[in-house]
C-alpha cells in the first residue's frame, strides 16, 4: 500500500502542525490522536499536565505503533508549552467553543504558516487561563443535541480540514 516505515516517516517532510493535548485524561484518546497525527504527518505532539505519555499499554492499544513514529514532548503545564511555541513563531489555536471562536469552515490556513492546535480535557475543555495564551479559537460546527465531539474525533476533523485546505 505504499506506507512509510517508521524510519521513512521520521525522515519525511511533515505538516507544519503541532498538536497540543491539554490535560487529556483518556489514554485511548491519546493513542488515537497519535495515530491520526501519524496519518497527517504532524510534526509533533505536545503532552501537557495529566496527559499520559508513552510507553503505556492503554495508549499503545489505539496508537498501534504511532508513538514510535510521531515525535512527542511533555510539558508540566500547557501555558509553559504555549509560551515555548510562541517563542518559535507558532500560531496557537485552541479548539474550543467560546463567544469569540470562529467556525472551522472559515479557517483558511496559510501554506507557509506554522500552527499548533490545542485540544482540551474531555470534561472541562480548555480553561480560561489557557485561552488567555492562544492566538485564536476555532469551533467545529455541530447540528445535533450534543455540543461537543470526543477529543480524538475533534483532532481528526481539524487535522483533515487543515490538510485539505493546504493541499488545495
Amino acid at each position: 500500500m505504499g506506507r512509510l516505515s517508521v524510519d521513512g516517516f521520521k525522515k519525511s517532510v511533515k505538516s507544519q502542525v503541532i498538536v497540543v493535548l491539554d490535560n487529556v485524561r483518556s489514554l485511548n484518546n491519546i493513542g488515537s490522536v497519535f495515530r491520526t497525527s501519524d496519518a497527517f504527518r504532524v510534526e509533533e505532539i505536545i503532552l501537557c499536565g495529566i496527559t499520559g505519555t508513552p510507553p503505556h499499554r492503554e495508549i499503545h492499544k489505539t496508537a498501534l505503533g504511532s508513538t514510535d513514529s510521531v515525535k512527542w514532548t511533555y510539558f508540566k503545564t500547557t501555558p509553559e508549552a504555549i509560551q515555548s511555541l510562541k517563542k518559535k513563531n507558532w500560531t496557537v489555536i485552541a479548539i474550543e467553543q467560546i463567544d469569540t471562536s470562529i467556525s472551522l469552515a472559515n479557517f483558511k490556513p496559510e501554506k507557509e504558516a506554522k500552527y499548533a492546535f490545542v485540544f482540551g480535557n474531555e470534561i472541562n475543555g480548555i480553561t480560561n487561563e489557557i485561552l488567555d495564551y492562544v492566538d485564536v479559537c476555532i469551533e467545529i460546527p455541530q447540528f445535533g443535541t450534543k455540543h461537543s465531539f470526543n477529543i480524538s474525533i475533534s483532532a481528526g476533523i481539524v487535522l483533515w480540514h487543515y490538510y485539505f485546505q493546504i493541499s488545495a
